[in-house]
């Protein structure tokens, strides 16, 4: 694994723009033209190997949680428990998620957390760095299969769907990385074979005389795919008439399991001394040394606190934290040029997929990191 610098391509952000790429220069730069990281065949198929085996560990311990009923500690109300019980036992299709690992090429990689509910950075990893590639290492691989296995995860979805039925597809107004995002899933289900349409979140309506939700036509919306958390829909006004499942969600109900930072202790525990895994608990008493101390429900790198002993060294912001926290031994991101990189790993349609890497001049991965693209030869 080596971080290389490489020549910037000839109107770069205006191509991406005429893709759909439109935020590439967020927050100043996001994706980083002119840098790439070099991968050996071997690593590649390590990662393959080591998605797909936390892929697996990770279903075992959502069967744990829900079969031993810890919703609780995870901070879960018991009715959505019930909900993730009745979507578990359905089997309701999962379409992705991405695990975030630290590594380096040399140890092994570690897995930080697991966003398995509304993972973003799917466009770029699955269509901007694909064109990046064959723009500057035509002779060169990726790992990415992205693309080809979301549209088999949508045409699975459309064989257990009734004919004629619509999934829309929502997030929050006025934020364009979730908009993009989600209207590269749209089109990759009508790709699939699906009627999709597009609604914010915002948009949608609710009737307490049918129990139905609707769009701005009053047409029925049966089926959703949401770039909006679980948590907040369990916190939010209209989230408790998701209970009468009306609504068929994608990510499924059960997927609040594994999007929970509490799976990280039950993943130890499960699992101790897995060479994948970092010891993780719901109290620090057991971490001697540094350690990180994450709320249940944290996104961005948000109230994230870094320990050396019992001194608090670093912290960054956010709203979280009422909800509980786990704690995990701290395995700091490997820097590169001064830059630390998060790699991560993404698993679609229950299978490895493909990586990506983002870059943060501190050791916390946050909405404000880079992305760059990476290739290997094979």
């Amino acid at each position: 694994m080596k971080r290389l610098t490489v020549k910037q391509r000839d109107k770069w952000a205006e191509n991406f723009e005429k893709l759909g790429f439109t935020y590439h220069s967020m927050d100043g730069l996001y994706w980083n033209e002119g840098v790439c990281y070099e991968f050996s065949s071997d690593e590649i198929d390590h990662l393959e190997e080591v998605t797909d085996e936390l892929h697996e560990m990770c279903l075992k311990s959502a069967s744990y949680v829900i079969d031993n009923n810890l919703f609780s500690k995870l901070g879960i109300p018991d009715a959505f428990g019930n909900l993730i019980k009745k979507s578990w036992a359905r089997h309701d299709p999962s379409i992705y998620g991405r695990f975030d690992f630290s590594y380096d090429g040399r140890g092994e990689p570690k897995l930080l957390e697991y966003n398995a509910d509304t993972p973003t950075s799917v466009f770029e990893s699955s269509i901007a760095q694909w064109v990046w590639l064959e723009d500057v290492f035509p002779d060169y691989d990726q790992f990415n299969s992205i693309h080809e296995k979301l549209t088999d995860a949508f045409k699975q979805v459309h064989r257990s769907m009734p004919p004629f039925k619509p999934v829309y597809f929502s997030c929050v107004k006025d934020h364009e990385e979730d908009f993009v995002t989600v209207e590269y899933m749209r089109d990759v289900a009508v790709q699939a074979g699906l009627e999709a349409r597009h609604i914010f979140i915002e948009d949608i309506g609710y009737s307490s005389e049918t129990y139905m939700f609707y769009d701005l036509d009053n047409n029925e919306i049966e089926f959703l795919f949401k770039l909006y958390p679980w948590e907040w829909i369990i916190s939010d006004q209209f989230g408790k008439y998701v209970l009468f499942e009306t609504v068929k969600v994608f990510e499924p109900p059960w997927k609040m399991v594994l999007s929970n930072k509490g799976i990280l202790p039950i993943l130890w525990d499960m699992y101790p001394g897995h060479p994948n895994l970092l010891p993780s608990y719901f109290e620090p008493s057991k971490l001697k040394n540094k350690y990180i101390k994450k709320p249940l429900f944290s996104r961005e790198g948000a109230n994230i606190t870094f320990y050396n002993g019992s001194y608090s060294v670093e912290n960054t912001g956010g709203s979280y934290g009422t909800e509980g926290y786990i704690y995990q031994e701290a395995k700091e991101l490997p820097c590169f040029e001064g830059s630390y990189a998060l790699v991560g790993s993404w698993i679609v349609n229950g299978l490895a997929a493909g990586i990506c890497i983002r870059e943060d001049a501190t050791p916390i991965t946050k909405n404000t990191s880079k992305f760059v693209p990476h290739y290997f030869k094979p």
